[in-house]
Formats: structure tokens, sequence, C-alpha cells
């Protein structure tokens, strides 16, 4: 049996395993471009909703939406045996980057409302 470099450079001689990392491997690849596609899903709601906020004068950022949120998500975590800590840090991220975009489009709002100030 001969042993075969793997993309990293190390060596895998059993057959067997060489073609269960594949397997996996595979599986890993087609679970991360689900979950690209659910974060551009989610990502299209979360814009109607800066669009709606912003066109109400409404706030970026919601507190206690967010805390629900996050207490939500970790017990989804903990039911799906995921680590809470790592789904609210995973979440906080995303949170984050909702309310950055958020930002962008009351202040674009604001902008052709003719309300910024110079």
């Amino acid at each position: 049996m001969s042993e075969q470099p793997t993309a990293a450079g190390a060596f895998v001689a059993d057959e067997d395993v060489r073609t269960r990392l594949l397997y996996l491997r595979g599986s890993i690849d087609n679970l991360d471009a689900a979950l690209v596609h659910l974060l551009a899903e989610r990502f299209k709601c979360t814009q109607q909703v800066g669009e709606l906020k912003a066109a109400h004068d409404l706030p970026p950022a919601d507190p206690a939406r967010e805390a629900a949120q996050i207490a939500r998500l970790r017990k989804l975590a903990e039911d799906a045996r995921l680590d809470p800590a790592f789904a609210e840090k995973m979440l906080n991220f995303i949170i984050g980057e909702v309310v950055r975009h958020h930002k962008v489009i009351a202040g674009r709002s604001a902008e052709s409302d003719g309300t910024t100030e110079v």
C-alpha cells in the first residue's frame, strides 16, 4: 500500500481512510454552500427590514430584539448539541453586519430625503 499526500502535504496510507475523508469533506463542502445560501436569504430579509426602518425613522439597532434572538439561538444550539457560546458569537457577528447595513440604508434614505446635515 503506497502513501499518498493530502492537499495539506500530510500522508494517508489507508485507502479506506482516504475514501472516508473525501466523503466527509464533500459533506462539509455541501454544508458550507448551504450556509452561504441561507445567509444570503437572511440578508435579503434584513435588507428589507433596514429599508422599512429607514422609511419610518426607526433606529438601525433593536437591542431588545437582539437579546431575544440571542437567547433563542442559544436554546436552539443547546438542543442541537452545538456550543451555545459559539452560536452566540456567530449571531453577534451577523447582527453587527446587519446593523452596519441598516446604518448605510438609513444614511442613503436621509440623503434622498434631503435630511442629512452637512
